[in-house]
Order: structure tokens, then sequence, then C-alpha cells
């Protein structure tokens, strides 16, 4: 009787590990797939003029969500927006990593609480993410930024920047024509700090190089441009702005109240930037901060990086995101506009980061001249980065 009832239970005990195995294996990317989309539409025919200044270019973009998902970086997938072959096609030479630790369920662009049930706890038990995940935010910014340092270290292509040694290094490699690619790591929002400045050293030493205040709700530091209070900073988002400065990490203001923006300015002494947006004049939707305040970051030698998804740029093709770019580039100057895709950040884009020739092409026929796009592609952001970046 007891082998018996061994026997039922060890049946039972493997039918729960493959029910688990397969819950963790089949799922992720089901998911995936039908959050990070790409725009179907006819194949866009680049001239090989185009194309070869294209390929001339050292692109940079300020924000893609890629640690999220399951996907391994150093394998090209046919879903999701970025991995690191495809890095290389799309002639993408430096990517800004941003870890997701929190989002709201019910997520919206008016209104959020921060008490909502959080949907990256489901995403972390599914993913088979270390437990310590599963209840701590500090834990899911470390672990995510564990999964680009180990890439780089396992990958002859791919190259973790946290000094502006690194990125000459890899500007130096690509100039003799080595195929590699950059990674930096910066937060999607203040949360993973926990309410303690001294994690900030703790996000520095896994290498954090930039950290956003808020995503979409207010949290310890301030409000959220979505959450409840319209509020600026708190006394502890003051501190941290201050510990952010002092650590030499870039700031980024992206989905911030306009009241904190407005603090940051004031407190700063050290451009900020806006990861990814859209331009309140341009696209008149509640994710897009003013064109005042916009000037104002520029006036100060600030970064504003233009997203590829509807909401930042009121439109669904790459001559969208084109157009959004043109009117930032009037508005506020070449000097000062960026790439902020928000790729794999549970949004549809027209292209993946391999087709990047695409947007190259969109920016001349909207009439951009050669070095407003070489600007606009990644010279700005790199000349910021080599500017900023410790030494």
């Amino acid at each position: 009787m007891t082998n018996k009832k061994n026997s039922k239970f060890g049946i039972i005990l493997v039918i729960v590990v493959l029910a688990l195995l397969a819950v963790h294996v089949f799922v992720p990317p089901f998911v995936e797939q039908s959050m990070n989309r790409v725009h179907p539409s006819e194949p866009i025919a680049i001239s090989d003029t185009v194309q070869d200044f294209h390929n001339s270019l050292t692109i940079m973009d300020w924000h893609s969500d890629t640690t999220l998902w399951s996907r391994d970086l150093l394998e090209r997938s046919d879903f999701g927006h970025v991995d690191i072959p495809r890095m290389i096609e799309g002639n993408m030479a430096v990517q800004m990593f941003t870890v997701v630790t929190k989002v709201p369920k019910g997520l919206n662009y008016e209104s959020n609480s921060a008490e909502s049930t959080d949907q990256i706890t489901q995403l972390a038990m599914v993913q088979a993410w270390p437990l310590a995940t599963w209840s701590s935010l500090l834990e899911r910014a470390l672990y995510q930024a564990s999964r680009i340092t180990e890439a780089a270290t396992g990958s002859a292509e791919f190259h973790l920047i946290e000094t502006r040694g690194d990125l000459e290094q890899l500007l130096r490699w690509r100039s003799e024509g080595i195929a590699v690619v950059g990674g930096l790591i910066g937060t999607e929002g203040g949360h993973p700090v926990e309410g303690s400045t001294l994690n900030v050293e703790k996000l520095y030493d896994a290498g954090f190089r930039m950290i956003s205040l808020h995503h979409f709700f207010d949290n310890r530091l301030g409000g959220s441009l979505h959450g409840l209070s319209g509020e600026g900073l708190s006394d502890f988002g003051v501190a941290m702005v201050q510990e952010i400065e002092q650590h030499q990490m870039i700031l980024d203001v992206s989905h911030s109240s306009p009241a904190v923006v407005e603090q940051v300015l004031e407190l700063t002494t050290r451009p900020i930037v806006v990861s990814h947006t859209g331009i309140y004049g341009h696209c008149p939707r509640k994710r897009n901060i003013s064109d005042e305040l916009m000037l104002e970051i520029a006036a100060r030698g600030g970064i504003i990086a233009i997203g590829f998804w509807e909401e930042a740029v009121c439109g669904r093709t790459v001559d969208d995101i084109a157009s959004a770019i043109h009117y930032a580039v009037d508005l506020l100057g070449a000097d000062h506009v960026a790439l902020g895709s928000d790729f794999d950040g549970a949004v549809t884009t027209p292209m993946d980061v391999s087709q990047m020739a695409q947007l190259t092409d969109a920016m001349f026929r909207a009439g951009l001249t050669r070095r407003e796009i070489a600007q606009v592609m990644g010279e700005n952001s790199i000349q910021f980065l080599l500017n900023y970046l410790p030494d």
C-alpha cells in the first residue's frame, strides 16, 4: 500500500514539475509576443545612398526595457524589439537598457495608484526569477542588471559601458571596423531604492549609470505624470536627486510630474535627460510634458529622446516618428534631440532595432539635413555620455 502511495505521489510530483516547466517555457514568450509588437507594413526600400549614410552613423537609443523579458540577449529572436544580433544588423552602437520593477494593474496615462496590484511580481514568478525578486524592487533591479553584465561577460560583440573610458574604447573598436555594440544600465523609476539613498550606491556598483525618478505612479520621491497627486519632490526625493548627482549618474525625468521636473532643474548642476517621450506641442497627450519645460531642459544642456510608439508621437508609422523628431529639432535645436524608442516596453512600434535604417530614410524624407540626422541618431547622445559619464 505504501509503495502505491509513493508511486502516486511521484506521478503527481512529476506532473506538477512538468506543468511548472511548461509555464516557464511557453508563457513568457506568449506574453511578450502579445505586448512587444511591430506594426505590419509593406517593406520599405532603402536606397544605397541612404543605407551607406546610415551605416556611417554612430547610433544610440536611450530607452529599452528588454531585460524585463526572458529572451537571451545574445541570441537573435524573431519577436520583441532588441537583442545584440539585431543591434548589429541595425547599426545600433549603444543601447540604454532600463529595468522595470513595478507596473500597476490597469496601467493608463491619466491616473494610477501605487497601491494597485503590481504586474511585475507575476511576471517574475512566471519567468522563474530569483525568489528575492518576488518581493523586493531593489532585487528586481539588481537581477535585471546582472543579465546585462553576464551577457557582456560572455560576448566579444557586446560590452558594458560604465565609464567614459569604456565608451571611448568601444568607439575605437567601431572606428576600426569591428562589429561591437555597447550597453548601459538605467532604471524605469526611482522606486527600486526602496526608501533609502544608500541603495543608490548599490545600484551604481551594479553598473547603473542612469536613474529615472518615476514611472506610472507616485512614489516616495514625489509625483508622477500619471499618478494621483501631481506633486513635486518630497524631502526624500530632494535627497535622492542630490545623491544621484553626487554619484555622477544621469538623471532621467521621464514620467515625472511637471512640478518634479521644475524642481529638478532648480536643484541640479548637471544636464538631465528625458529618455523616452514626445513633445506636447506636436502630440498633445498626457504622456508628453509641455514645450516650455522641454525648452528649459534643453537650455540646461539636456537631451530629449523621442519615442517610437503611438502615444508619444501621435502616429503609428516611421514617418510619424520622423515628424515628431522634426518638430523637436525646430523647437529645441538639433543639439538636444535624440532617440528614446521604448523598445520592448510593452509597446507596438513600426520597426525593431534591426530596421533602424528606415528611420534614417524617413528623416531624409521629412526634410532633415545629414548633419541633423547624424546628431539625432547618436552624435548628441555619445557626446553627452563622454561629457557626463564618470572617469
